[in-house]
């Protein structure tokens, strides 16, 4: 392979979900990325790839792109591959594919599993026009600022957070977006225990504190644009 980085898209929870080429790119590149040790070689050993992986986090994105810069400049093909979905994307490694591209070093995107699309189409929402908010403030202050201003967002809304935040942030959207804006919760997509609910955000409180689930979730809000005359409640 010569000098090329893969970005390889990884199962989001179903192991099932990765692609024939993202096993061809992980088997024949010169050098594996991943964000952390453990999950990283728990997908390879799924996959029967015995390699030694390097590691680009959050923690240590600035002090490792160049290493891995330099063996791209060496000719080497590198595959950077997250814990879980698509890489970059909400994960480290855009400092990585800018200075690759700014070297015209070639950079090729491996399509694969993501919770984003599926919550999407599952949401029912309009998806001709959308915004990909991504994770909200961790404090809960700045996080009631950030969805005071998605409060007149026409365009549907997604929104992601850590696993244990979910109730946390059923209750803001209610106290912020009040108890008429329609919402999805896609949980644990993929796996055996994904569930879809429709809902107002005190309906789906309601629920997911009767289960306690803890797991990956993605929030899909409607937009104002698509709340007039529409039916409170469930749909």
């Amino acid at each position: 392979m010569a000098a090329v980085l893969y970005l390889v898209a990884t199962p989001i929870g179903n192991p099932e979900d990765i692609t024939l080429r993202a096993v061809r790119a992980l088997q024949e590149a010169d050098l594996l990325v991943c964000e952390e040790q453990k999950e990283g070689m728990r997908l390879l050993r799924h996959l029967g790839i015995d390699k030694p992986v390097e590691l680009l986090n959050e923690h240590n994105e600035a002090a490792a792109t160049p290493a891995i810069l330099q063996q791209l400049i060496d000719g080497k093909s590198v595959a950077l591959f997250s814990d879980a979905g698509t890489p970059v994307f909400s994960d480290p490694g855009r400092l990585l594919v800018e200075r690759a591209a700014r070297r015209n070093i070639r950079v090729v995107p491996i399509p694969g599993a993501s919770s984003l699309l599926p919550a999407l189409t599952a949401s029912g929402f309009p998806i001709n026009r959308f915004v990909f908010h991504g994770f909200l403030s961790p404090k809960r202050n700045r996080r009631i600022v950030e969805l005071q201003q998605l409060r007149s967002e026409t365009r549907t809304v997604v929104l992601m957070d850590t696993p244990y935040r979910l109730l946390a942030l059923l209750r803001d959207i209610g106290d912020v977006l009040g108890d008429r804006r329609r919402m999805c919760v896609a949980f644990d997509l993929t796996l055996p225990s994904e569930e879809i609910v429709h809902g107002t955000a005190r309906e789906l409180l309601l629920h997911f504190s009767r289960s306690e689930r803890k797991g990956e979730f993605v929030v899909v809000l409607e937009g104002t644009g698509g709340t007039e005359g529409r039916p409170q409640g469930r749909f």
